[in-house]
């Protein structure tokens, strides 16, 4: 054996061990805390004038980054007394800054704030999080966090190994209530990338504004994972100091180029909330919410299974079409028997995800490969998204130039009068693993509006269309060629993405 290869095992044996032997000494107790509740509707001008107007449930489809960005702002803008925030990932870059110095403004107003956000993505923000949960009126607690919290992801996961029964349960739910009268949940993260605004590439989501009586039930399912046992106040974690110019610096706005949202005047908040309920759905609105695991979340039983039960149902009681966007596509056994009655019942199923190329996860999409044929077998209409989609200028800012797309939608249309828009990809950890949360709104006429809102995203100069050939290949078919292979970005894709296929962790994606 060469002297080099060996003491480069010993180095790394030298550093792994004593990691691991750490992992094995970590755990984390639950909390024991005093609940918390979201205060009732507020009254103000704002809120009162939409009262006024309507006298039932409303929602609006999000369609767009930006404009679902500058709706979050000004929803943040008419906070009077709380906004109760919930998220899987936040980065500090234009769009997190400019949400995160809203928040705060609103804070220094007086407003109640309650940030909960899943531990995944947050590693060297401690100092900034306690800065953070330092003003009197923010409140900032983490879901299920890593015990051991040093180091970068990599060395994270390494220091928590022993507790991967745990920590593999994650809190993908994002919602937002401000002031228990509007609300906005659907598929968005809180970075550039889902709001238009990456230099490079982009994702194509969808959110629901709402308001109504039904904006309530969206605070107690927020409740319940505030007050959940495994939700720690973010300085029982973190012993670092709080840095108020950590904080400061973090609200500074980089790109100040880009007119994102125009502060607006308490009669300009008005004129426009009135505007968007007045061309708003009034369809009947159901929340779908996995509620937090009621014990450890590493009890395999505890697993969150409600939201998946209902898209099943739904599936099961569609009756002429189905149109599944979802952004990592990985049937579950009983999802793809659901999809096999309904092609049996001679319902229509169309189905646009990610293409190899837009995945921004090689490994979800290499389990979804070994999917494409029994799903084209059953007569399933399979389409891809091109990064190089012609009409990606509606998803991200310009000038587009060579900025790529990306699919991270998670929508449902059943038949002509069921809508579902939320955060649950069709997959294992949506279905099996993680929390999720979303809305089915029951409207021909929404039902409608976001038909014509993805249409164009199954164009061939939007998405590969995969057909099946008689002799099992499959080819991928646009406006303006014809790949007998999948339309990677290289070679080395290729290789990655048959090494993935072949390693059995599809139940873990």
């Amino acid at each position: 054996m060469n002297n080099s290869n060996t003491l480069s095992q010993r180095w790394l044996c030298s550093l792994i061990l004593p990691l691991l032997l750490a992992a094995g000494c970590s755990s984390l107790e639950p909390t024991e805390l005093p609940p918390e509740y979201t205060a009732p509707p507020a009254h103000t001008l704002i809120w009162d004038a939409i009262d006024a107007t309507a006298t039932e449930d409303w929602h609006v489809l999000l369609n767009d980054g930006p404009t679902a960005l500058d709706w979050r702002l000004r929803a943040i803008d008419s906070a009077s007394d709380s906004i109760d925030f919930q998220t899987f990932l936040w980065f500090f870059d234009t769009t997190g800054a400019l949400v995160l110095d809203h928040i705060v403004q609103a804070a220094d107003r007086g407003v109640t704030v309650r940030i909960l956000v899943d531990d995944t993505f947050l590693v060297h923000e401690g100092e900034l999080l306690l800065a953070l949960a330092e003003h009197p009126s923010i409140e900032y607690r983490v879901f299920n966090p890593f015990s051991r919290r040093s180091g970068g992801v990599a060395t994270r996961q390494l220091l928590n190994l022993a507790e991967f029964r745990r920590l593999d349960h994650r809190m993908h739910n994002k919602s937002m209530v401000v002031d228990n009268q509007v609300a906005i949940i659907g598929g968005r993260n809180i970075a550039d990338e889902y709001f238009g605004l990456d230099d490079n590439a982009n994702f194509r989501d969808l959110e629901l504004l709402l308001g109504g009586q039904v904006v309530q039930e969206v605070s107690v399912a927020f409740d319940t994972y505030w007050n959940d046992p495994w939700s720690f106040p973010i300085e029982m974690l973190s012993h670092k100091k709080a840095s108020a110019e950590q904080l400061a610096e973090a609200r500074r706005i980089r790109d100040v180029s880009q007119h994102l949202h125009t502060e607006e005047s308490t009669e300009e908040l008005i004129a426009r909330w009135l505007e968007a309920v007045e061309g708003a759905d009034r369809g009947e609105a159901i929340l779908f919410a996995d509620e937090p695991p009621k014990g450890n979340p590493k009890n395999r039983e505890e697993a969150p299974i409600q939201v998946a039960n209902e898209l099943v149902s739904l599936f099961n009681g569609a009756e002429s079409e189905i149109l599944i966007v979802s952004a990592y596509l990985i049937p579950t056994p009983d999802l793809e028997g659901a999809v096999k009655r309904a092609l049996d019942r001679g319902v229509r199923v169309r189905i646009l995800t990610n293409s190899i190329g837009s995945n921004n996860h090689l490994s979800a999409h290499s389990a979804y490969r070994n999917h494409i044929n029994t799903l084209l077998e059953s007569g399933a209409e399979l389409h891809e998204v091109r990064t190089d989609a012609r009409d990606r200028d509606e998803y991200m800012l310009t000038p587009i130039g060579r900025k790529q797309l990306a699919l991270h939608a998670k929508a449902l249309v059943i038949d002509n009068d069921k809508v579902f828009v939320g955060s649950a990809n069709l997959d294992p950890r949506s279905l099996r693993i993680n929390t999720e949360m979303g809305f089915l709104i029951v409207s021909e006429q929404f039902n409608q509006k976001l038909r014509e809102a993805l249409e164009g995203d199954f164009l061939g100069a939007n998405a590969w269309r995969l057909e099946l050939q008689e002799d099992g290949r499959v080819y991928w078919v646009a406006n303006d060629r014809r790949l007998e292979s999948q339309p990677a970005t290289s070679f080395m894709q290729r290789i990655e993405d048959w090494f993935f296929s072949h390693l059995p962790i599809e139940g873990e994606l």
